[in-house]
């Protein structure tokens, strides 16, 4: 994995943990973050930071690279491999993923002297959890069993210039019960294609209420307002 020093160079990150997933920290941590193996291709030299992530089986995902990862696309990948991308989910139409790309997952590109040179760089590279594996962490707002239909409302933290980003909804598809809405719940999350298939689902505790009243149990679809931003 690389990381960009003070100076604003790239240069390579000693492992320092073995998973490019941090380990989370608190019971009520959100986030939605994950892995996906695949070339990037830019929609044209004019608009290099948009484009597609196309994986092995040449399914187009839509991208966008966030601009600390150019300088590093640029000097140190080839960009006709494919690399192990770490990326943000978005959806901002049904049946239809976005992803942001903030992170390359790539522990062989770095110096032989950090590296055990008895281990093969695919061996190295590889993930226990595999491609295409999402940590979605957040409150459950809507969800069908019957239609495996699951919306999962994300808040950020504010950033470093205080700034409070808008909370982003994710469409999975899944089925989780209906005694568990409005509860803050952590999936692991498995893309298959265009959409965020739940493999298992950890049901963590009910959210707050609000003004003292009880939870609604209404499973009506919210209206989506997802914003593109960091997690």
């Amino acid at each position: 994995m690389l990381a960009r020093v003070p100076t604003g160079q790239w240069m390579p990150l000693k492992l320092m943990r073995d998973h490019p997933i941090p380990a989370v920290t608190e019971p009520l941590q959100y986030r939605a973050i994950g892995v996906v193996r695949g070339i990037f291709r830019p929609e044209s030299e004019d608009q290099s930071t948009r484009g597609h992530l196309v994986d092995a089986d040449g399914q187009e995902v839509d991208a966008v690279v966030l601009g600390r990862m150019l300088t590093l696309m640029r000097r140190h990948l080839d960009m006709e491999k494919p690399h192990l991308w770490v990326v943000y989910p978005r959806c901002r139409e049904a049946g239809q993923l976005h992803l942001q790309i903030a992170g390359i997952w790539e522990p062989s590109t770095l110096s032989p002297l950090e590296l055990d040179t008895d281990s093969s760089d695919a061996l190295m590279d590889a993930l226990p959890e595999g491609d295409d594996y999402f940590s979605i962490r957040g409150e459950l707002i809507y969800t069908k069993p019957e239609a495996s239909e699951v919306v999962i409302k994300v808040r950020q933290q504010p950033r470093a210039d205080g700034f409070r980003p808008l909370p982003f909804k994710l469409q999975l598809s899944g089925e989780i019960e209906l005694a568990h809405l409005r509860h803050f719940v952590s999936l692991d999350v498995r893309r298959q294609g265009q959409n965020l298939q739940v493999e298992s689902a950890e049901v963590i505790a009910p959210m707050p209420t609000r003004g003292g009243k009880g939870r609604g149990g209404a499973s009506r679809r919210p209206a989506d307002r997802s914003r593109s931003a960091r997690s």
